[in-house]
Formats: structure tokens, C-alpha cells, sequence
């Protein structure tokens, strides 16, 4: 092999070599390209997520005033039982007290 065979090979292999990148390149970026119908799908896919994270503010909001209304009730329905029985002790004190004392008036007379 002489000297200008020696470069006419080294020319196709350095040749061939450049066409074997440039194919994997193009298969590459032909496999990882994005098309404009999936951008549109993930924005609309980002708009849903932004819409439902908004409706999941929206409702913990709505769980957090509701809590506090009924922690609310809650206490002052436990401040009126409080009240009944306190009120409903002192009524049945008063009762014994009063039959207490129409016992004590019957023994008398």
C-alpha cells in the first residue's frame, strides 16, 4: 500500500465515520423531538394542574372557615350544657330542700 492509497483510505474511513455520527445524530434528535401538538398538550396539562391546585386552596379555605364555625358552635353549645346542668342541679337542690322542709312541716302538725 502507498502513500496516496494509504490517504484515499484514511479519507473514506474519516468520511464513512462522519456519515455514521451525522445518521445517529439525526435518528437522536428525531426521537427526542417535541412536536407542537405535545406543547400544546402540556400546557393545556399545566393549566389543569394550575386550575386544580387553586380549587385545592379553595378548598382547604372552605375546610378552615367550616372547622373554625363549628369549633364556634361546639363551644357554645358546650357553654349552654354547662349552663343547664348547672341550672338544673339548682333546681333539684331547691326540690329536696323543699321537701325537706313539707316533711318537716307534716311531722310538725
Amino acid at each position: 500500500m502507498n502513500r496516496s492509497e494509504f490517504i484515499i483510505a484514511t479519507a473514506l474511513v474519516l468520511f464513512v465515520s462522519f456519515l455514521l455520527g451525522w445518521f445517529a445524530s439525526w435518528i437522536v434528535h428525531r426521537v427526542t423531538r417535541v412536536t407542537q401538538s405535545e406543547m400544546g398538550e402540556l400546557d393545556k396539562m399545566a393549566q389543569a394542574l394550575h386550575e386544580a391546585e387553586e380549587t385545592r386552596d379553595q378548598a382547604i379555605t372552605y375546610l378552615q372557615q367550616r372547622e373554625a364555625e363549628l369549633t364556634n358552635q361546639l363551644t357554645q353549645t358546650e357553654a349552654e350544657l354547662n349552663a343547664a346542668m348547672e341550672g338544673l342541679r339548682d333546681t333539684r337542690q331547691e326540690t329536696e330542700e323543699l321537701r325537706a322542709y313539707i316533711e318537716r312541716m307534716q311531722g310538725e302538725a
